[in-house]
């Protein structure tokens, strides 16, 4: 006789019903997304999201819910390892733009060259005049693959708060399904919280542009920085077809543009003698 199986926790119910719920509250926004994949094909254009912040940031999961639905053969995600000794001998933007849209396609990045502006400078990846020259060239980069007027950028931020942050890594380790998430960058990420913070403002700064504007999404809550990030994709370029009864609007709560962010973050730093978001 088989063994019968285990009684699910009451608790257990609860939290299955919630995801359900979570997971049906955004099936009208995947629909308006394949909806946008479809008008990209149909008129040659290529559209680039940037997914960058802290680890544990929800950048992850946020494109898998994107992309679920969406016509594989129109739409890549580009999470690129540490450069080969060949390709740090080459321009740094150029392994990016190997990986960039053909016609009618979306390339998601799952984390950027804006890692240049993050990560690289807070951990000695690289050096302090290759971050300088960074900063000083990526605007004029950017501005350059937009001039075709056929190329959409969408620049995300993910921003995580420490404690929560926290509570994702300690998540990480109990759990044998997400240990392997866990890396010798993500055990100094708490330590170094600080210096990642101050690298944020700093990129705000000089590179929140007119022409290709940062948008930042509070995440501690990974449902709704989902459904929020939908609907930024989603209001960044008219399509055919968009449900008129579908409520397009972003949460200001979860949604914040990069130049606000920076002004918050100014007067964080004029507070407390640091930017602390």
């Amino acid at each position: 006789m088989n063994n019968p199986l285990p009684a699910i926790k009451n608790s257990q119910f609860k939290k299955a019903l919630r995801e359900f719920e979570r997971a049906k509250e955004l099936i009208p926004y995947q629909i308006e997304l394949i909806k946008l994949q479809k008008h990209l094909e149909r008129y040659q254009k290529k559209m680039i999201i940037l997914f960058d912040g802290r680890d544990a940031s929800g950048k992850g999961g946020t494109i898998r819910r994107i992309t679920r639905y969406m016509n594989a053969k129109k739409y890549r995600v580009v999470a690129l390892g540490p450069p080969t000794h060949t390709q740090k001998t080459e321009l740094f933007m150029k392994r990016y733009v190997e990986h960039f849209p053909h016609a009618g396609e979306i390339v998601l990045f799952d984390r950027s060259w804006y890692n240049r502006a993050l990560v690289e400078p807070v951990l000695g990846f690289c050096t302090s005049k290759q971050y300088k020259s960074f900063l000083k060239h990526v605007n004029a980069y950017e501005e350059n693959f937009l001039d075709d007027e056929k190329t959409i950028l969408i620049k995300l931020y993910f921003s995580v708060s420490k404690k929560e942050q926290k509570r994702r890594f300690d998540s990480r380790r109990m759990n044998p399904l997400k240990q392997w998430k866990l890396s010798e960058v993500d055990l100094q990420a708490q330590k170094l919280w600080d210096q990642f913070t101050e690298k944020k403002w700093k990129m705000l700064k000089k590179t929140h542009t007119k022409l290709a504007p940062w948008t930042i999404i509070r995440s501690n809550n990974k449902h709704l920085a989902r459904l929020e990030t939908m609907k930024v994709i989603l209001n960044a370029t008219p399509y055919h077809g968009r449900n008129k009864h579908l409520d397009f609007e972003v949460d200001k709560k979860i949604v914040r543009s990069g130049s606000q962010e920076a002004k918050i973050m100014k007067k964080e730093k004029k507070q407390h003698g640091k930017p602390i978001t």
